[in-house]
């Protein structure tokens, strides 16, 4: 037997669920626990001695609470309040549901903001795999981005402090997955401009693990967050991925065919050493693969924040936090970390800083890495 039934009807101005064929983000689970403690707060009397429309301290309490304000008459929710026209009970029951989810202008320029700072629409991860089939789906449209330069827009006078550097463009690259690698998301970003220029994104299926553990893995890293339908839907292999992004990288002319396929002034960026010193070469020898020449050097965005803030930042969340960036999206998703990690560097290059390799592996030796930096974090 149900024991309450409640609707509230709220307009919003944009969603952040989704349908259930599309399950690729829930809504952020705000937790019970900060209002149960405002409830230690109350008269112990409460859960044994109150009874509804009872007269008692408890109710000035209430009225004055810092969140809790004068409880909702339950009569009047139900249209059978008889007490409109008492102005004791007026005084200690609201009967405006509305009360407490007023919102004035200054949170609707928030909202606005919101949708190019902050967690609003999910990026609809069957698009950044081509595979989008609803992009004439209004509803579809309204519920997820089909745009993934959105968040990461410069303004003018971000060009001002920008230094001359040595590459033309950077490829912002964090990899998901402890065991095999299960995301590969890179977005490319003009150096003369810091502006967006193109994104590769591909869920990446292992090949050193049995259906049912492949399962688990998505379950345990990508079910949380809700995208384990879309990773199941559209998961290829390492080796198909690295063909796909060649391809990419050859329509942008990212690589030098005469020095064997090694980038063509641009650069990988990376929020560590960890995604190209240790993750894609142990990558390649599961699949098999020869490592490319173009995974031979990088730029280690933590050695460059320290060497130029002159302090440590162990993470992206770290920088996010000491540059006041807020976070978009949903961290350890690949792509949006990615974008976080562009939001970061987009800062710091309009702050003036050079972007410089920071580690290359040795061409005879894949197995020798060489740090550049003296002052680097270990």
């Amino acid at each position: 037997m149900f024991a309450r039934f409640s609707v509230i009807l709220v307009n919003t101005l944009s969603s952040s669920s989704c349908s259930s064929s599309f399950n690729m983000m829930r809504p952020p689970f705000v937790p019970f626990w900060p209002q149960a403690k405002q409830l230690i707060t109350f008269p112990s009397y409460f859960s044994t001695h109150y009874h509804y429309h009872q007269p008692s301290a408890f109710f000035a309490t209430m009225n004055t609470h810092q969140h809790i304000k004068k409880p909702m008459c339950f009569y009047f929710t139900h249209g059978k309040c008889t007490k409109m026209d008492d102005p004791a009970h007026m005084e200690r029951f609201d009967h405006d549901s509305s009360v407490g989810v007023q919102v004035d202008s200054g949170e609707l320029k928030h909202v606005g903001e919101m949708n190019t700072t902050g967690r609003r629409k999910p990026l609809c991860l069957y698009y950044t795999h081509g595979k989008c089939t609803k992009m004439d789906d209004p509803f579809h449209v309204e519920m997820f981005d089909h745009d993934c330069s959105l968040g990461l827009e410069v303004d003018v006078h971000a060009l001002e402090g920008l230094q001359s550097q040595q590459f033309d463009y950077l490829l912002v690259l964090d990899l998901e997955g402890k065991v095999e690698i299960l995301e590969f998301p890179v977005i490319m970003i003009d150096l003369k401009t810091l502006r967006f220029v193109d994104f590769f994104h591909r869920f990446v299926r292992p090949v050193k693990m049995d259906e049912q553990r492949v399962n688990e893995y998505i379950e345990g890293k990508y079910g949380k967050i809700g995208v384990d339908r879309v990773w199941h839907d559209t998961a290829i292999t390492f080796q198909e991925v690295l063909q796909e992004f060649e391809d990419w990288m050859a329509r942008n002319n990212l690589r030098d065919k005469k020095s064997g396929g090694s980038l063509l002034r641009a650069a990988f960026v990376t929020c560590g050493n960890w995604d190209l010193k240790t993750k894609i070469p142990q990558q390649c020898k599961d699949s098999n693969i020869k490592l490319p020449s173009y995974f031979l050097e990088w730029i280690n965005l933590k050695d460059i924040y320290l060497n130029f803030y002159k302090r440590e930042a162990r993470g992206m969340r770290t920088m996010m936090d000491e540059l006041q960036i807020p976070l978009l999206g949903t961290h350890h998703l690949g792509i949006d970390d990615s974008k976080n990690i562009v939001r970061v560097m987009q800062r710091m290059l309009s702050d003036g800083v050079v972007m410089q390799i920071t580690a290359r592996r040795s061409v005879s030796s894949h197995g020798t890495v060489q740090f550049l930096f003296k002052n680097r974090i270990r």
